[in-house]
């Protein structure tokens, strides 16, 4: 119950301004569950739906809940310029197995400010070899920004792929100073 005795939904979202556009939080009693770039009409509407059914139970907007304060607060200061690290809970349960193990090792061990490889990362987690298994666990993540996958790039050097498209990765990418700022 919140502060005036009224039950908090279990899932609860809303869109935010970020320096690479909406942002689409959501959030449960256990933690931030879910991140989407592009947050607007059809993309806002189909997230709601896919989490209304993956969860089991209706998300409600509401900016201003408790569950999501502190992710909004932290997400704005992360484009600001004046965070480097998310200090959140988060819910895991949109994901689950290999994937979700390559993205709580990317969480924990690639900083701000730095990129690893598919293949370093596959490494890490005990299954070298499994480059591509790491990519698609990043195409994956339900909390991208948060779970920072736009730090994986390609071995050779190449930025790699990005569900929230490669100039979000590369915007995000120049934000933590690993590549310069796009000229316009």
């Amino acid at each position: 119950m919140d502060s005036r005795g009224q039950v908090e939904p279990r899932i609860v979202w809303a869109v935010v301004e970020s320096g690479i556009g909406p942002l689409l939080l959501a959030a449960s009693p256990g933690g931030l569950v879910n991140v989407v770039f592009h947050a607007t009409g059809p993309v806002r509407d189909r997230t709601v739906e896919r989490l209304a059914s993956r969860l089991g139970t209706e998300p409600v907007e509401a900016p201003g809940s408790p569950l999501l304060a502190e992710a909004i607060r932290q997400v704005e200061a992360y484009f600001a310029g004046e965070r480097r690290d998310f200090d959140l809970p988060l819910d895991w349960s949109l994901i689950s197995g290999f994937n979700r193990e390559v993205l709580r090792e990317l969480a924990s061990g690639v900083p701000y400010g730095t990129v690893v490889g598919y293949g370093d990362l596959a490494g890490r987690v005990g299954r070298p070899g499994a480059a591509q298994a790491v990519g698609m666990a990043m195409g994956a993540n339900p909390l991208p920004v948060v779970v920072p996958c736009h730090r994986v790039v390609e071995s050779g050097g190449g930025i790699g792929g990005f569900g929230g498209g490669l100039e979000t990765k590369r915007r995000l990418l120049a934000l933590e100073g690993v590549l310069p700022e796009p000229l316009f």
